[in-house]
């Protein structure tokens, strides 16, 4: 099953997408938005699956699907926690500046929370004050929306609790995150609003793909137009998706509708840091990789974070070759404060 949110208001307009992503069924007779289908999942899950059927076999109204008319699948969320799942990542940061990752990172995740309250759509824009300094940075990532998670639950019962899977991107500040940290009180202005995929996914719509709560293909990252990244986002994974929720709820009991992510996806290359896909490698997720990689082979980073006009585009395809969520397309512009 296939779910998104036409823009509607703060928390959007639930629709049900067809496979093929070409069209939609409006769903508000079952649930208004997905925040409260997700708050009464086990009740309107069935109805919702009965609208996906619908669509497939030509029973229920239809509509051309846009993937530029939504919101975010979850406008706006009671939480928003970002892992750090592909250790490979955190590796290059650290090496990059001559430190050592201390064991404890490979059987305990690093988590933040984020702001949750103005994610952007997949389509719009990254708007910024500047474009000098801030150093803008892509994060290509995949996150899951689960249902009411108990406190203390074990990562070999967290996966029951997920209920779908999107993609993201996680928008960095790189230039704004060293101070931040130095403070030791984590993330905060290094962190702007991240937009999610168009449609979220059942595990269910993944098949093969959806395995050990890990969605095992490669996640499609352009730069400017260009190939930028294709790490498969099942490969060199530290910490799954059970794992990370059960991380998240140690101590506290998890809302519906909680946004759970992977972190940065990435790859090694035959056993050290990732290459370019000119090069032969699987690429990167973010510029800040390739700026440590840089750092490491060369002493010094060449390539510059994002300016005004830059565009990304992130996606995943099945084994078919068809986009599976909808692709994030966002271009970075001038903020213009409009009130």
């Amino acid at each position: 099953m296939k779910l998104a949110s036409l823009k509607s208001g703060r928390d959007g307009k639930l629709v049900v997408v067809s496979k093929d992503l070409t069209r939609y069924t409006e769903a508000g007779r079952v649930s208004p938005t997905l925040q409260a289908a997700l708050d009464n999942w086990d009740k309107v899950a069935p109805g919702l699956e009965e609208l996906a059927q619908g669509l497939e076999s030509g029973s229920v109204p239809a509509e051309r699907f846009h993937e530029r008319e939504c919101t975010s699948p979850v406008p706006r969320a009671y939480q928003w926690a970002d892992g750090s799942a592909y250790i490979n990542h955190v590796e290059l940061v650290r090496k990059a500046r001559g430190a050592e990752v201390p064991e404890s990172f490979y059987e305990d995740p690093l988590m933040y929370q984020g702001g949750s309250d103005s994610f952007l759509g997949p389509r719009d824009d990254i708007a910024m004050p500047t474009d000098e300094g801030w150093g803008i940075d892509m994060e290509g990532e995949v996150a899951v929306i689960t249902g009411d998670v108990p406190m203390g639950v074990t990562s070999e019962e967290a996966g029951d609790y997920i209920r779908l899977i999107m993609l993201v991107n996680d928008v960095s500040l790189r230039g704004l995150i060293p101070g931040e940290l130095a403070k030791g009180f984590g993330f905060f202005q290094s962190k702007p609003s991240s937009a999610f995929s168009p449609v979220a996914v059942t595990p269910e719509e993944l098949g093969d793909a959806w395995d050990n709560a890990a969605v095992h293909l490669p996640l499609l990252v352009r730069y400017n137009g260009e190939p930028f990244g294709q790490a498969n986002a099942g490969v060199d994974l530290t910490f799954n998706f059970s794992q990370l929720i059960a991380h998240a709820a140690k101590s506290r009991p998890l809302c519906a509708g909680t946004i759970i992510g992977s972190g940065t996806v990435s790859n090694k290359r035959d056993g050290g840091p990732g290459k370019a896909i000119v090069d032969g490698g699987d690429g990167y997720s973010c510029i800040a990789e390739i700026r440590m990689i840089e750092t490491i082979q060369d002493g010094a980073p060449k390539t510059p974070f994002m300016k005004f006009g830059d565009t990304v585009e992130i996606k995943m395809k099945d084994k078919l070759g068809k986009s599976i969520f909808g692709s994030i397309d966002q271009k970075v512009v001038k903020y213009d404060r409009m009130v």
